[in-house]
């Protein structure tokens, strides 16, 4: 814990960036794993048998943060560097 805040102090914007990597990461895993637990998604109107998934919100929600975060390390941080 103390390497890490020695890093913080001598790269503040790098560290924040590694270190909420990993918590987004931590994030979407057990987000998906709570939303496999809970079952597939269930699309409103089809008729794809009794409803016993979850509603496609959650699921959505997932992916978005899941592509963003993707987004973010393979289009603007190499941007922002070849910019810099």
């Amino acid at each position: 814990m103390a390497g890490l805040l020695a890093q913080f102090r001598e790269y503040p914007v790098a560290t924040t960036l590694e270190v909420g990597s990993v918590v987004v990461c931590i994030v979407l895993f057990v987000g998906t794993l709570g939303l496999l637990a809970l079952g597939p998604p269930v699309v409103p109107g089809t008729d794809t048998g009794p409803a016993t998934g979850t509603a496609t919100t959650p699921w959505l929600a997932l992916v978005g943060v899941g592509a963003a975060f993707v987004l973010f390390w393979t289009a603007l941080v190499p941007l922002y560097e070849r910019l810099r």
